[in-house]
């Protein structure tokens, strides 16, 4: 008989950014491997229909950091302490028995992009998590280098499992009479570097035909008043927040060109 294996699919839960995504098509892959999974997941699903493929399980009652540190464990403890994997970028820190996935540390070379309370949480959980976890995932050689070099956690327990374009991501000839538009992809923050991005857009001469189109949530990009009021005076500008993967492969045929301003990347979806 194979040995249990429960994977913790807490991202289930969350709006999709790169994190997710990876989370996603990895579960996605290993239910293809093996159908004996168990995805284990609260009870708040977001993404349903990538829950209802891996035929997730909802237990416990609390949700976000509570879920995966109190009911997530107790669950195991119940099952026999099995193989746990934890695909996103934490898990439940005292449970020994897991392969963990970490991404980057972001929240460190750039703590300005996150919340006080975000910041204390990952500083808190990571490290104990590094030091009990039999071994961890993340996504580039550069995120391995990042993570082993801060937490001083072993490079030979580190596997690298690099993220991969979606076949459903093909391109395709771009009408003739399509409008012309650049297209950034990106969550709200500041590595993310738009505020830079807009005021280039804004000074570029001689292209009064070309758009830039934004997708991710369209709160809070800019802290800046006044490229707030340039923005919204500037009608090539598209704010599309968030689009349903169909939607967002159409923009990335259509795009004329992709824009990545990023200042700091675990490894960096979306160009991909």
């Amino acid at each position: 008989m194979l040995e249990m294996i429960v994977i913790n699919s807490r991202f289930l839960t969350q709006d999709v950014s790169g994190v997710q995504r990876y989370a996603e098509q990895m579960c996605r892959a290993l239910k293809r491997l093996r159908d004996d999974l168990v995805f284990v997941a609260p009870r708040t699903i977001r993404l349903h229909d990538c829950a209802s493929a891996l035929e997730a399980q909802c237990i416990g009652h609390s949700t976000g950091h509570m879920w995966e540190q109190i009911d997530l464990p107790l669950h195991l403890k119940r099952q026999g302490s099995p193989l746990l994997i934890s695909v996103s970028n934490t898990g439940p820190m005292f449970y020994g028995n897991q392969i963990a996935t970490h991404h980057d540390i972001t929240y460190v070379r750039y703590p300005q992009s996150y919340t006080r309370l975000f910041r204390l949480a990952y500083r808190t959980i990571t490290p104990i998590l590094l030091s009990r976890a039999r071994t961890l995932i993340t996504g580039s050689n550069f995120s391995r280098r990042e993570i082993t070099s801060f937490y001083g956690y072993a490079e030979d327990k580190v596997l690298v499992v690099p993220a991969a374009v979606s076949d459903e991501f093909t391109p395709r000839p771009t009408p003739v009479d399509q409008p012309k538009y650049l297209l950034a992809v990106s969550s709200p923050a500041v590595h993310k570097n738009f505020n830079r991005m807009i005021q280039a857009f804004l000074s570029l001469r001689g292209h009064t035909d070309l758009q830039l189109h934004i997708v991710g949530a369209a709160s809070a990009f800019f802290a800046d008043p006044d490229l707030q009021h340039l923005v919204c005076r500037d009608p090539r500008i598209r704010f599309l927040g968030r689009l349903s993967d169909a939607e967002l492969i159409s923009q990335y045929q259509g795009a004329t060109a992709f824009v990545f301003p990023s200042l700091y990347e675990g490894f960096g979806i979306p160009p991909l």
